[in-house]
């Protein structure tokens, strides 16, 4: 997983309400275990649609997405964060995200930051001609209009993605930990180890 303290850049002003896992990334999109190649398919129910954001090319390349109340609802599909990833987005600021979503935009690196509705308006307008900063250290959302959003996010969380490690990282962090304890437990009770007949 990359670090990520900071995001800068032109956003997507998307704004919908109730953006499921579908309309991220459609069903027919589901049959690869490979991160790569999804972003074809990001939100490909809306690029149909001509003049969409996504196809708009003021915002080619946005690193951020601002979208509407309870993003990421429906399945659980985890496709979605990868997705996202894949089309070049690294975070996503709404009202609310359905909790699986965030969990799973969180594990991949996506950073999904709640504001008011008032905040999302703001940004929307600002999105259409200028670019917005995100900086995680000082949780906050900044304009080059000297607009300053503080956001909330859990301090794990923060520590995870500012640091670029996800559980399999922090495993590895405590390998010595864990090594030592494996050869204590194998050394007060052998009857234990995977190694003895």
């Amino acid at each position: 997983m990359q670090p990520i303290s900071s995001v800068q850049g032109k956003a997507y002003p998307l704004g919908l309400k109730n953006v499921d896992t579908d309309i991220i990334i459609p069903a027919a999109w589901l049959k690869t275990i490979s991160r790569s190649g999804l972003g074809k398919g990001a939100f490909q129910t809306l690029r149909s649609v001509p003049g969409n954001v996504f196809d708009d090319p003021a915002y080619a390349g946005a690193p951020i997405l601002i979208a509407g109340d309870n993003f990421g609802c429906g399945s659980s599909r985890e496709h979605a964060a990868w997705a996202m990833a894949d089309l070049g987005i690294s975070a996503v600021i709404a009202p609310s995200f359905s909790d699986i979503f965030s969990g799973n935009a969180f594990k991949n690196g996506l950073l999904a930051i709640v504001l008011p509705q008032e905040a999302i308006d703001r940004l929307m307008e600002v999105a259409k001609t200028d670019e917005i900063h995100i900086d995680l250290e000082t949780q906050t959302v900044t304009t080059p209009f000297q607009d300053r959003f503080a956001f909330e996010i859990d301090p794990f969380r923060k520590h995870c993605l500012i640091n670029g490690v996800d559980e399999i990282g922090l495993t590895l962090k405590s390998s010595d930990a864990i090594s030592a304890y494996e050869n204590k437990l194998s050394a007060s009770q052998p009857w234990l180890s995977p190694n003895q007949n």
